[in-house]
């Protein structure tokens, strides 16, 4: 008399059925945890550099053409 349990499921391919569900459940979850992760570490605007500050205080008028130059050369050399 064989076990109600030994069928074709368990001697076949089920096993390979049921390893493939929980390898896509699995792969699903993290590809969804990474891409959650990289969307709010690169979703972010970038905070404003050092040129844009320049570019802006001579667009206000604050600095000189010959300041602003002078400015962007001393930042371009670090």
């Amino acid at each position: 008399m064989s076990h109600p349990y030994w069928n074709d499921w368990y001697l076949g391919w089920g096993w390979f059925l049921w390893f493939g569900i929980i390898f896509l459940l699995f792969s699903g979850i993290g590809n969804w945890g990474y891409s959650y992760r990289a969307h709010q570490r690169f979703g972010q605007l970038p905070g404003k550099g050092a040129l844009d500050i320049l570019n802006e205080r001579y667009a206000r008028g604050e600095l000189t053409r010959e300041q602003l130059g002078l400015m962007k050369t001393e930042i371009a050399r670090r």
